[in-house]
């Protein structure tokens, strides 16, 4: 850069030392000093000509001849190397995207990538087997558009905040296929859209729901027979306990009656829990839903709960906005409620305190439990909601639970676009509570 500096430097004081002595033997010396700043503007006009006309053919890369000497030579090098440097990026880049363009076409999910409005930018060719949309004509139209189905567009409506959630639905292009559709945000205001195929492991599901309706069907009858005739046996010995000679026999099989008894009425809810799973799993959700008054449906929970309690003596409380109302289905919010209260009930030791509320804030209706048990380790509140699963296993049976009651929670509440928060801490208490949005309020 100085060597450059000074050799314009001294160009221009050499130039000028020629003008000032052929102004001293001339005498023209004003008329010299012209002439001789008009030709190096000149020169330095010319030379940005030649610059630009050099930029402007951007894939010549030799540089002009009269503009390689100097601080114009110098800047033209910084340029050269800069566009240098500039093509290599470039040529990385476009390599980079050919490589993630043809692994994309290669993944079996489809992938589509939309703007803000959820126009089609981008989409691969799995996009066109499992959704029906083609590159050639799609692209720059709403997806929206293109796909017609109704779960799909609440999804899209649905807020930002959900939007990482997983919705499944039938492909458009196939009723056979159902997959799986997740919109991911990215780059500020586009949108990744990604489908699945998971008619496997949807036709699996299936059939574990139909396997388990069926042998529950096929045990209910077996286990109320049975349930029937330890009933009868149990009937005959108490009245044959006033004989001698049956006394004593009466008294060596009154203990396994009685726990006969009470493992038949065990599996008799287990399977009772499993049909109302399986109802509600298979089941549309009923469009034609109608105000339910929550008040008065805690109301009689709240009494059941008091009678459940017995000696135990729980202190239980109720507070409830009378007029607060939900649409949904009456009896499934009752077995929702009536789980979570009940099980507070039963975990809760003699004389606790189990505080039922119903109310509602700007996000929304809120129906929660909370109670002074034993709580509940934070590892275990992700799984609670799980089939079978138990924090406890021999305290959860001795209370007579099912290990159904949570699962049979969620399912109820996802079908009233509703979810179950759960808090609680080891030593003081747990707090379950049903959140509600607000479009399920009855105004």
């Amino acid at each position: 850069m100085k060597s450059s500096l000074l050799y314009t430097f001294f160009y221009i004081s050499t130039t000028f030392l020629l003008v000032a002595l052929l102004s001293t033997l001339t005498g023209y010396t004003l008329e010299l000093l012209l002439i001789t700043l008009t030709l190096i503007l000149s020169w330095h006009l010319f030379n940005l000509y030649r610059l630009v006309c050099w930029l402007e053919k951007d894939y010549n890369l030799v540089l002009p001849d009269s503009i390689t000497v100097g601080l114009w030579g110098k800047a033209v090098n910084k340029i050269s190397s800069l566009q240098k440097h500039n093509r290599k990026r470039k040529r990385k880049l476009t390599n980079l995207l050919n490589r993630f363009r043809t692994s994309t076409q290669a993944m079996p999910d489809a992938t589509v990538v939309l703007n803000s409005r959820y126009k089609i930018e981008w989409l691969n060719r799995a996009a066109t087997r499992l959704l029906g949309l083609k590159a050639c004509c799609d692209t720059g139209k709403l997806l929206p558009r293109l796909i017609h189905n109704p779960i799909f567009h609440e999804y899209l409506q649905s807020p930002p905040e959900t939007l990482r959630d997983t919705i499944e639905m039938p492909s458009p292009c196939n009723p056979d296929k159902m997959l799986q559709v997740q919109l991911v945000p990215y780059g500020g205001n586009k949108h990744l859209l990604i489908a699945r195929d998971v008619t496997k492991l949807h036709r699996l599901k299936q059939i574990r729901q139909d396997f388990v309706a069926n042998v529950s069907h096929e045990l209910r009858t077996p286990l109320t027979v049975l349930h029937g005739f330890i009933e009868t046996f149990q009937d005959e010995f108490s009245a044959q306990q006033q004989s001698p000679a049956c006394q004593e026999l009466t008294q060596e099989w009154q203990q396994p009656l009685e726990l006969m008894v009470q493992q038949s009425l065990r599996m008799q809810n287990i399977i009772n829990d499993l049909l109302v799973l399986s109802r509600l799993e298979s089941e549309v959700p009923n469009e034609q839903s109608v105000p339910v008054a929550v008040t008065q449906l805690l109301e009689n929970l709240h009494l059941e709960a008091i009678a459940l309690s017995g000696g135990q003596q729980h202190q239980l409380s109720l507070e409830s906005v009378p007029d607060l109302q939900v649409y949904g289905q009456a009896d499934e919010l009752n077995s929702a409620f009536g789980n979570l209260i009940f099980n507070a009930v039963r975990y809760t030791p003699a004389q606790g305190k189990i505080h039922i509320r119903w109310f509602w804030d700007d996000d929304g209706a809120h129906m929660s439990v909370t109670d002074s048990g034993e709580g509940i380790a934070s590892e275990h509140l992700p799984r609670l909601t799980e089939r079978f699963y138990r924090v406890d296993v021999g305290r959860s049976r001795n209370q007579g639970g099912t290990g159904l009651g949570l699962a049979i929670v969620k399912h109820v509440l996802n079908r009233h676009c509703a979810h179950l928060e759960i808090q609680s801490q080891v030593a003081q208490g747990s707090c379950f509570c049903c959140n509600f949005p607000v479009k399920m309020i009855v105004l």
